[in-house]
């Protein structure tokens, strides 16, 4: 599928329009750039927003944990959720205090999760998981066992109600402004992981495969 999302009254853009976008494209390289979803829900009127790791497999979003999480139980029994994605590139700072923003790009998804209750579906998207934290370490470990499958909840959030938000480029002062000597301009802010450091209880001459030393998102 590869036409893009039709916005809704609930995803389409409102505050600085220009910077919504809705091609699945966009979406898609955002959210395998990612690792922390945001899932917002309501549980008897209280409202919760929760961190966790997620997985996107072509149309879909994997999120999962225990068993006995409060918050999966909850989203399985068919609630409205919302799961957001954001990725700060910078920091822009511009002349007067109030221009002052980021560069970003975020994702919002709104809808009703399916709890995935297949075993060999559940362990393909497990398989999601583990590669979407390191690419190609379902291959280098053990896999899961069938009490861990059983121990583990999977949901499946299809994605058809998406919309894409992002900010790029220089601060937009007030064009008086522009002529105040005040350094203005962007900080950006790249993701960059350090040296690999090992378990202390690894096993003598293992070193890092190269999927870990040369990791990127």
């Amino acid at each position: 599928m590869t036409e893009p999302f039709s916005p809704t009254a609930r995803t389409k853009v409102q505050r600085l329009p220009d910077r919504g976008k809705y091609d699945r494209e966009t979406v898609y390289r955002i959210l395998d750039e990612g690792f922390v979803c945001h899932v917002g829900f309501v549980v008897d009127s209280q409202p919760f927003v929760i961190p966790t790791n997620y997985a996107r497999v072509d149309d879909t979003l994997y999120v999962h944990g225990s068993s006995a999480s409060r918050m999966l139980r909850t989203l399985a029994g068919g609630v409205q959720v919302c799961v957001t994605v954001t990725l700060v590139d910078g920091l822009v700072l511009a002349r007067s205090a109030f221009h002052h923003s980021a560069n970003y790009r975020s994702v919002v998804m709104l809808g009703r999760a399916m709890p995935v209750e297949d075993s060999g579906e559940k362990n393909r998207v497990l398989e999601a998981f583990t590669n979407h934290i390191v690419r190609g370490r379902w291959n280098d470990v053990r896999p899961p066992t069938e009490a861990e499958l059983k121990a583990t909840s999977v949901l499946a959030l299809p994605l058809e109600e998406v919309s894409a938000k992002v900010r790029t480029g220089p601060p937009k002062d007030d064009e008086a402004d522009y002529a105040l000597p005040i350094w203005a301009g962007v900080v950006p802010l790249p993701v960059a992981p350090g040296a690999p450091i090992p378990d202390p209880r690894l096993n003598a001459g293992l070193v890092p495969p190269q999927n870990v030393l040369k990791y990127s998102r």
